[in-house]
Protein backbone atom coordinates (compact mmCIF):
# COMPACT_ATOMS: atom_id res chain seq x y z
CA UNK A 1 0.00 0.00 0.00
CA UNK A 2 1.55 3.34 -0.49
CA UNK A 3 2.06 5.70 1.94
CA UNK A 4 2.62 9.60 1.72
CA UNK A 5 5.47 10.81 3.10
CA UNK A 6 5.12 13.56 6.45
CA UNK A 7 4.56 17.22 5.52
CA UNK A 8 7.87 17.87 7.04
CA UNK A 9 9.87 15.88 4.87
CA UNK A 10 8.41 18.13 1.81
CA UNK A 11 8.79 21.34 3.61
CA UNK A 12 12.97 20.11 3.97
CA UNK A 13 12.97 19.02 -0.10
CA UNK A 14 9.94 21.34 -2.14
CA UNK A 15 6.73 19.98 -3.46
CA UNK A 16 6.27 16.48 -3.79
CA UNK A 17 6.80 15.21 -7.35
CA UNK A 18 3.32 15.60 -9.68
CA UNK A 19 2.13 12.77 -11.99
CA UNK A 20 3.15 13.11 -15.57
CA UNK A 21 0.63 16.26 -17.18
CA UNK A 22 -0.20 17.52 -13.87
CA UNK A 23 2.77 20.61 -14.27
CA UNK A 24 0.76 22.91 -15.25
CA UNK A 25 -1.72 22.98 -11.69
CA UNK A 26 -1.48 25.61 -8.72
CA UNK A 27 0.23 23.67 -6.05
CA UNK A 28 1.90 25.27 -3.26
CA UNK A 29 2.01 24.56 0.77
CA UNK A 30 -1.27 25.56 2.67
CA UNK A 31 0.24 26.42 6.58
CA UNK A 32 -3.23 26.88 7.56
CA UNK A 33 -4.25 23.01 6.59
CA UNK A 34 -0.19 21.87 7.42
CA UNK A 35 -0.11 20.03 3.79
CA UNK A 36 0.90 20.51 0.43
CA UNK A 37 -2.03 21.49 -1.67
CA UNK A 38 -3.62 21.95 -5.60
CA UNK A 39 -5.69 24.60 -6.97
CA UNK A 40 -7.99 23.53 -9.96
CA UNK A 41 -9.65 25.49 -11.82
CA UNK A 42 -13.19 24.54 -14.35
CA UNK A 43 -11.94 22.59 -17.20
CA UNK A 44 -8.87 20.88 -14.60
CA UNK A 45 -8.55 17.93 -12.75
CA UNK A 46 -5.95 16.92 -10.55
CA UNK A 47 -4.68 13.25 -8.90
CA UNK A 48 -2.15 12.83 -6.30
CA UNK A 49 0.10 9.59 -4.32
CA UNK A 50 1.07 12.01 -1.25
CA UNK A 51 -2.24 13.02 0.02
CA UNK A 52 -2.47 16.39 -1.17
CA UNK A 53 -4.71 18.67 -0.66
CA UNK A 54 -7.02 19.74 -3.48
CA UNK A 55 -9.03 22.73 -3.47
CA UNK A 56 -11.66 24.39 -5.94
CA UNK A 57 -14.53 27.00 -5.81
CA UNK A 58 -17.54 25.91 -7.32
CA UNK A 59 -20.54 27.56 -8.15
CA UNK A 60 -23.16 25.65 -10.40
CA UNK A 61 -19.85 23.59 -11.57
CA UNK A 62 -19.92 19.98 -10.00
CA UNK A 63 -16.70 18.21 -8.51
CA UNK A 64 -16.16 14.54 -8.34
CA UNK A 65 -13.61 13.40 -5.82
CA UNK A 66 -12.66 10.02 -6.03
CA UNK A 67 -9.84 7.76 -4.35
CA UNK A 68 -8.90 4.30 -4.51
CA UNK A 69 -9.67 3.55 -0.64
CA UNK A 70 -6.40 0.78 -0.41
CA UNK A 71 -4.16 2.58 -2.69
CA UNK A 72 -4.42 6.04 -1.22
CA UNK A 73 -4.09 7.57 -4.78
CA UNK A 74 -7.16 10.18 -5.45
CA UNK A 75 -8.05 13.12 -7.27
CA UNK A 76 -10.82 15.68 -8.11
CA UNK A 77 -12.21 16.75 -11.17
CA UNK A 78 -14.47 20.39 -11.97
CA UNK A 79 -16.94 20.24 -14.27
CA UNK A 80 -19.13 23.05 -16.33
CA UNK A 81 -21.52 21.53 -18.56
CA UNK A 82 -22.38 17.53 -18.16
CA UNK A 83 -22.02 16.11 -21.74
CA UNK A 84 -20.21 16.20 -24.83
CA UNK A 85 -20.80 13.33 -27.49
CA UNK A 86 -17.28 13.12 -28.53
CA UNK A 87 -16.06 12.09 -25.18
CA UNK A 88 -14.22 8.55 -25.30
CA UNK A 89 -16.18 5.10 -24.75
CA UNK A 90 -13.46 3.57 -23.24
CA UNK A 91 -11.01 4.21 -20.48
CA UNK A 92 -8.41 2.69 -22.80
CA UNK A 93 -6.35 6.46 -23.61
CA UNK A 94 -3.02 7.60 -23.75
CA UNK A 95 -0.73 9.53 -22.26
CA UNK A 96 -1.20 12.93 -24.80
CA UNK A 97 -5.19 12.59 -24.71
CA UNK A 98 -4.83 12.69 -20.64
CA UNK A 99 -2.72 16.06 -21.66
CA UNK A 100 -5.13 17.23 -23.79
CA UNK A 101 -7.84 16.68 -21.36
CA UNK A 102 -6.84 19.40 -19.26
CA UNK A 103 -8.19 21.69 -22.02
CA UNK A 104 -11.41 22.25 -23.82
CA UNK A 105 -12.79 18.58 -23.09
CA UNK A 106 -12.37 18.39 -19.58
CA UNK A 107 -15.07 21.09 -19.12
CA UNK A 108 -17.68 18.53 -19.73
CA UNK A 109 -18.57 15.80 -17.10
CA UNK A 110 -18.50 12.84 -18.98
CA UNK A 111 -14.90 13.45 -20.45
CA UNK A 112 -13.73 14.70 -16.76
CA UNK A 113 -14.96 11.81 -15.51
CA UNK A 114 -13.37 9.48 -17.68
CA UNK A 115 -10.52 10.99 -17.53
CA UNK A 116 -10.19 11.39 -13.58
CA UNK A 117 -10.74 7.57 -13.07
CA UNK A 118 -8.63 6.74 -15.59
CA UNK A 119 -5.55 8.81 -13.85
CA UNK A 120 -6.40 7.00 -10.66
CA UNK A 121 -6.26 3.12 -12.15
CA UNK A 122 -3.27 4.19 -14.17
CA UNK A 123 -1.22 4.85 -10.41
CA UNK A 124 -2.25 1.25 -9.67
CA UNK A 125 -6.23 1.99 -8.59
CA UNK A 126 -8.94 -0.37 -9.15
CA UNK A 127 -12.55 0.14 -9.98
CA UNK A 128 -13.99 -1.89 -7.27
CA UNK A 129 -11.95 -0.01 -4.65
CA UNK A 130 -12.93 3.53 -5.64
CA UNK A 131 -15.54 5.59 -3.33
CA UNK A 132 -16.79 8.99 -4.80
CA UNK A 133 -17.75 12.07 -3.25
CA UNK A 134 -20.14 14.66 -4.85
CA UNK A 135 -20.14 18.64 -4.29
CA UNK A 136 -21.55 21.80 -6.20
CA UNK A 137 -24.23 22.46 -8.90
CA UNK A 138 -25.51 25.34 -6.84
CA UNK A 139 -28.57 27.47 -8.61
CA UNK A 140 -26.22 30.67 -8.22
CA UNK A 141 -26.68 31.45 -12.60
CA UNK A 142 -29.83 33.26 -11.87
CA UNK A 143 -29.25 35.75 -14.61
CA UNK A 144 -29.62 33.25 -17.26
CA UNK A 145 -33.09 32.11 -16.58
CA UNK A 146 -33.58 29.18 -19.02
CA UNK A 147 -30.15 27.04 -18.47
CA UNK A 148 -30.51 24.93 -14.83
CA UNK A 149 -26.77 23.94 -15.27
CA UNK A 150 -26.25 23.15 -11.71
CA UNK A 151 -29.78 20.99 -12.08
CA UNK A 152 -28.25 19.12 -15.29
CA UNK A 153 -24.34 18.44 -13.62
CA UNK A 154 -26.29 16.74 -10.41
CA UNK A 155 -28.36 14.94 -12.71
CA UNK A 156 -25.30 13.63 -15.20
CA UNK A 157 -23.07 12.82 -12.36
CA UNK A 158 -25.96 10.58 -10.49
CA UNK A 159 -26.79 8.84 -13.06
CA UNK A 160 -22.96 8.48 -14.75
CA UNK A 161 -22.22 6.75 -11.12
CA UNK A 162 -24.96 4.27 -11.36
CA UNK A 163 -24.39 3.39 -14.53
CA UNK A 164 -20.72 2.67 -14.03
CA UNK A 165 -21.57 0.97 -10.72
CA UNK A 166 -19.92 3.77 -8.69
CA UNK A 167 -19.94 3.62 -4.51
CA UNK A 168 -21.01 7.37 -3.81
CA UNK A 169 -20.24 8.08 -0.08
CA UNK A 170 -21.40 11.46 0.99
CA UNK A 171 -22.38 14.21 -1.16
CA UNK A 172 -23.73 18.17 -0.97
CA UNK A 173 -25.23 19.39 -3.79
CA UNK A 174 -27.63 22.15 -5.18
CA UNK A 175 -29.05 24.62 -3.50
CA UNK A 176 -28.13 28.59 -4.06
CA UNK A 177 -24.41 29.20 -3.06
CA UNK A 178 -21.10 28.55 -4.12
CA UNK A 179 -19.01 26.45 -1.99
CA UNK A 180 -15.08 25.95 -1.48
CA UNK A 181 -14.26 22.17 -1.38
CA UNK A 182 -10.71 21.04 0.29
CA UNK A 183 -10.32 17.57 -0.59
CA UNK A 184 -7.72 15.24 1.18
CA UNK A 185 -6.81 13.55 -1.23
CA UNK A 186 -5.31 10.02 0.66
CA UNK A 187 -8.14 9.93 3.76
CA UNK A 188 -11.16 11.23 1.62
CA UNK A 189 -11.96 13.79 4.21
CA UNK A 190 -13.42 16.97 2.95
CA UNK A 191 -13.68 20.25 4.24
CA UNK A 192 -16.92 22.91 2.52
CA UNK A 193 -16.99 26.47 3.44
CA UNK A 194 -20.99 27.89 2.15
CA UNK A 195 -20.06 31.05 0.82
CA UNK A 196 -22.65 33.97 0.19
CA UNK A 197 -23.47 34.76 -3.58
CA UNK A 198 -23.46 38.05 -2.56
CA UNK A 199 -19.99 38.34 -1.26
CA UNK A 200 -18.69 36.03 -4.20
CA UNK A 201 -20.33 37.88 -7.31
CA UNK A 202 -16.87 37.30 -9.39
CA UNK A 203 -17.32 33.26 -9.24
CA UNK A 204 -21.08 34.24 -10.77
CA UNK A 205 -19.53 36.52 -13.03
CA UNK A 206 -17.07 34.04 -14.33
CA UNK A 207 -19.52 31.41 -14.42
CA UNK A 208 -21.86 33.76 -16.95
CA UNK A 209 -19.00 34.47 -19.09
CA UNK A 210 -17.93 31.14 -19.02
CA UNK A 211 -21.46 29.45 -20.16
CA UNK A 212 -21.78 32.45 -22.87
CA UNK A 213 -18.22 31.44 -24.10
CA UNK A 214 -18.94 28.36 -24.45
CA UNK A 215 -22.17 28.22 -26.14
CA UNK A 216 -22.38 31.38 -28.48
CA UNK A 217 -26.58 31.56 -28.21
CA UNK A 218 -27.18 30.51 -25.05
CA UNK A 219 -25.46 31.47 -22.65
CA UNK A 220 -17.44 9.36 4.13
CA UNK A 221 -16.95 12.63 6.54
CA UNK A 222 -17.62 16.41 5.66
CA UNK A 223 -17.14 19.55 7.52
CA UNK A 224 -19.01 22.49 6.88
CA UNK A 225 -16.85 25.61 7.95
Amino acid sequence: MARARSANHYIRTGLPEALPDFSHINRYYDPKQETFAAKILPDEFYVSQHGEMIVTVLGSCVAACIRDVKLGVGGMNHFMLPFNRGAPASRALTNQQIKDAVSDSARYGNWAMEYLINSILKCGGNKQDLEVKLFGGGKVLDAIQTIEIGRDNIDFVKKYLETEGLKLVASDLGLDFPRKVLYFSDTGAVKIKRMHKIANSTVIEREISYVKDLDGSKAGDIDIF
